[in-house]
């Protein structure tokens, strides 16, 4: 671009020296000289300008390479992300699912587990009322039998000997009737056990 208007200046400068000499071949010979050195400063002025043209041109050609470069990677790069987390949210759906079904799952046994305890608490209750009526019925027998046996020994003439020598065995009586007292519940409870399970 200097070059060019050096020749442009130079061409100036010609003209303007041959204009006062007022010679025909002067001023044929400047004005010949400036349009030759005007066309070579038009033509580099426009080889630089095609060349400017041509690199802002590779220039974008390449940004436009770089750019579809940069928008296959980050589609890439997209679609992998996208296709990733479609497969974690599947997933997580799917675990959802499963892990709703597993709950509605346990809900249903807790509630059969619930009413079948309830159940069962019902039939021990009743089971139980109908033990306690049982085990007031025996204990009034117990104590009906009781009372005859006072009464029919009441009714007895006491054995004086009898007496005297209970009296003098009491220690070994008294471990004795303990024993028989325990026995006799031990067979209550065998009695009401085999009444239960039958």
């Amino acid at each position: 671009m200097s070059v060019a208007v050096a020749l442009l200046g130079t061409a100036t400068a010609l003209v303007l020296l041959s204009l006062p000499t007022r010679s025909v071949l002067w001023l044929s010979l400047a004005s010949v000289s400036s349009l030759v050195l005007s066309w070579a400063a038009l033509r580099m002025v426009w080889t630089e300008v095609l060349q400017s043209r041509r690199e802002n041109a590779a220039d974008r050609a390449a940004a436009a390479r770089a750019y579809r470069e940069l928008f296959t990677v980050r589609a890439a790069e997209h679609a992998e992300f996208t296709t990733a987390m479609t497969e974690r949210l599947a997933e997580a759906r799917l675990s959802q699912r499963e892990l709703e079904g597993l709950l509605a799952q346990q809900q249903g046994r807790t509630a059969a587990a619930e009413s079948v305890a309830a159940e069962r608490q019902a039939e021990q209750e009743e089971r139980l009322q109908q033990l306690r009526v049982r085990v007031a019925e025996l204990e009034a027998a117990a104590a009906a039998e009781a009372a005859e046996e006072v009464a029919r020994a009441a009714a007895r003439p006491v054995d004086e000997e009898a007496l005297r020598a209970w009296e003098t065995r009491s220690a070994d009586s008294v471990v004795e009737l303990a024993a028989w007292e325990e026995n006799l519940r031990d067979t209550m409870r065998a009695a009401g056990r085999s009444r239960r399970q039958a």
